[in-house]
């Protein structure tokens, strides 16, 4: 496996732990010194260090009641891979559903995730991680 496969199924891991709600799994790749980042318009801000990361992912999945961020695409551009996900969840206290697209990007370094930042846009997404149009195509 090379390595951006086996970064991809890492990527595949941290989702498929996100809809378990299973957080020992959701960071198990987390570099110590990993920052993550969610866009403004969705309560957003920047989380720095292992323990910051994992409170903040803590606190978010457990507000759903239940749901799901399905990865629908994969790129892979340099150390980023890129992820165009579906977003399902109804939030605890709310009959209503709440859906939406977001691109994750997470950044490795020596095999561990160093960075994450999600986004509302998929073009800025794919310019902050300096994917080119042939790895979109």
């Amino acid at each position: 496996m090379s390595d951006l496969e086996a970064e991809t199924q890492v990527v595949r891991d941290f989702y498929a732990a996100l809809n378990r709600n299973d957080i020992p799994a959701i960071t198990a790749a987390f570099a110590p010194q990993i920052e993550w980042t969610d866009p403004a318009d969705a309560g957003g801000g920047t989380w720095q260090g292992f323990a910051a990361v994992t409170k903040h992912f803590a606190e978010a999945r457990g507000n759903w009641a239940e749901g799901t961020r399905e990865p629908e695409r994969f790129i892979t551009a340099g150390d980023n891979v890129v992820v165009f996900a579906h977003v399902h969840v109804r939030v605890e206290g709310e009959t209503e559903w709440r859906e939406g697209d977001l691109v994750d990007v997470f950044t490795f370094r020596n095999g561990m995730i160093e960075q994450g930042r999600s986004f509302s846009d998929r073009q800025e997404a794919l310019e902050w991680a300096g994917a080119e149009a042939a790895d979109i195509s």
